[in-house]
C-alpha cells in the first residue's frame, strides 16, 4: 500500500502498545451471513459448542455471529448449516453463559489483541509498504 494508507495502519498498531491494547476485528469478506437469517437468539452454557437457537431463516456453515458488544464482543463461526430454530454448532465454544442473547449478524466482530509485542513493516524501492501483524482473541 502507499504511505498514506500505511501510516494509518502503523499508527494504529503502535497505539496498541504491543499486547496491552485490544481492538475489534472482523472478517471483511464475511460482513453479512450467506444464509437468510435476520434474527438469531442463542442460549447455552460456558464451554458449549452446541447451542440452542431461536431464529427465522438459515445460517450457513462459515457464517459469523457476534455475541456481546464492545469489550465483551465474542466472534463465533457457524460450523453446520442451520435452518430455523434448533441446535447450532459454533466455534469457539461459549466463553460465558448465554440466555436468549441476540446475535449480531452484520459485521460480526470479536475482541482481539496482538500476538506479540513486535510488528513489522517494510518499504520497497517503489515506496510500497508491506505490513504484517498477528492477533489472537483477547480473553
Amino acid at each position: 500500500m502507499k504511505r498514506a494508507d500505511a501510516e494509518q495502519w502503523i499508527a494504529f498498531l503502535v497505539s496498541l502498545r504491543g499486547q496491552f491494547g485490544t481492538f475489534l476485528l472482523n472478517d471483511p469478506s464475511g460482513t453479512a451471513p450467506r444464509g437468510t437469517a435476520t434474527t438469531v437468539n442463542i442460549t447455552g452454557s460456558t464451554g458449549d459448542s452446541s447451542v440452542s437457537t431461536t431464529m427465522t431463516g438459515t445460517l450457513l456453515a462459515g457464517d459469523y455471529i457476534q455475541l456481546g458488544s464492545g469489550a465483551d464482543a465474542r466472534l463465533h463461526k457457524v460450523l453446520q448449516d442451520q435452518n430455523g430454530s434448533g441446535t447450532l454448532e459454533i466455534w469457539p465454544a461459549l466463553r460465558a453463559d448465554q440466555s436468549n442473547v441476540s446475535a449480531d449478524l452484520t459485521s460480526a466482530a470479536g475482541v482481539f489483541r496482538l500476538s506479540s509485542n513486535e510488528q513489522s513493516w517494510s518499504v520497497n524501492e517503489a515506496s510500497i509498504y508491506g505490513i504484517t501483524f498477528a492477533a489472537m482473541e483477547a480473553l
